[in-house]
């Protein structure tokens, strides 16, 4: 595969900066792959948008590459873009809002969407535990709950009419979530035929009731999904963080931008609730339900 732009920047490195043979093949590899992987799947370097070069990146990290080797793909990958902007050939440059990568923690395993339908399909007859269990990983799948932010929600912290759930996440930070159809049914479910059955003892307004009619703990809740997907023939380890990182990650297959998923997420670093007001609970509901495959 050629690629004239990657070789009139090439040729720009060694006029301009006089770089040696043993650079020029290293820019040129990097650049090369980056190339190839945005023609896998349709996108060309002059009309990216801000998304592209974070799932590139990803990738990289999700093959083994280090922070290190990243951020070498990324220093050749900015001053290529740059590059193409002096020329004329792109109007923006998309890498103009990234960071180097810091050193991460290597992120949970992910579910296909086949196996996420196996764990959550419904079974006939269920019990109101099992109501309950569904629409625990119904919820938490849909909306990427963390598990102290599934066994601690209250009755009116879901809205099914809306389609949104209030979540209090670290920091006492709130925010609103949406919820697809798959998980609203499976709540409706649960409230209509579960929830009052496991009702004993004196009232709670807990959404997720356990013996008792208490709140489950979640190492209760670890149980349910290991259960779960021993249930629907997953092999690999299934934690609760596992649906919370499929959630995220197919939101992004699906076309999602970053900055929506990580404020579904709640992650501290894209701001606090004062940025998720500049985002309408219309929009966050139109970005869900197109890109969420379960919505």
């Amino acid at each position: 595969m050629t690629h004239p732009d990657l070789d009139r920047f090439l040729e720009s490195l060694v006029v301009e900066r006089g770089l040696r043979q043993n650079s020029l093949e290293a820019y040129e590899r990097d650049l090369t792959r980056y190339l190839t992987f945005l023609a896998d799947r349709g996108r060309q370097a002059t009309t990216l948008d801000r998304t592209d070069v974070p799932r590139y990146l990803l990738a990289l990290r999700d093959a083994g590459l280090s922070p290190r080797s990243v951020a070498r793909h990324l220093s050749a990958i900015r001053q290529f873009h740059r590059f193409l902007v002096r020329q004329g050939q792109s109007a923006e440059d998309p890498t103009a809002h990234l960071e180097a990568p810091r050193p991460w923690r290597r992120l949970p395993g992910v579910l296909s969407s086949e196996e996420v339908d196996r764990l959550l399909a419904p079974r006939a007859d269920a019990t109101p535990r099992e109501l309950r269990n569904r629409a625990m990983l119904e919820l938490m799948y849909a909306s990427g709950l963390r598990v102290s932010e599934l066994v601690g929600l209250r009755l009116g912290d879901l809205d099914l009419a809306v389609g949104i759930v209030r979540i209090i996440g670290k920091g006492d930070k709130e925010r609103l979530v949406p919820v697809g159809d798959a998980a609203a049914a499976g709540l409706r479910a649960y409230l209509r035929d579960g929830r009052p059955r496991l009702t004993a003892g004196p009232p709670s307004d807990v959404l997720f009731l356990g013996r008792h009619g208490r709140g489950l703990t979640r190492q209760m809740f670890w149980n349910v999904i290991k259960k779960a997907a021993l249930n629907a023939g997953i092999t690999k380890p299934v934690t609760p963080h596992t649906l919370r990182h499929s959630f995220a990650t197919h939101l992004l297959e699906h076309g999602a931008d970053l900055r929506s998923v990580q404020l579904m997420l709640g992650h501290a670093d894209i701001g606090t609730t004062q940025i998720y007001t500049h985002l309408s609970r219309a929009h966050l509901k139109a970005i869900y339900e197109k890109f969420h495959p379960r919505a």
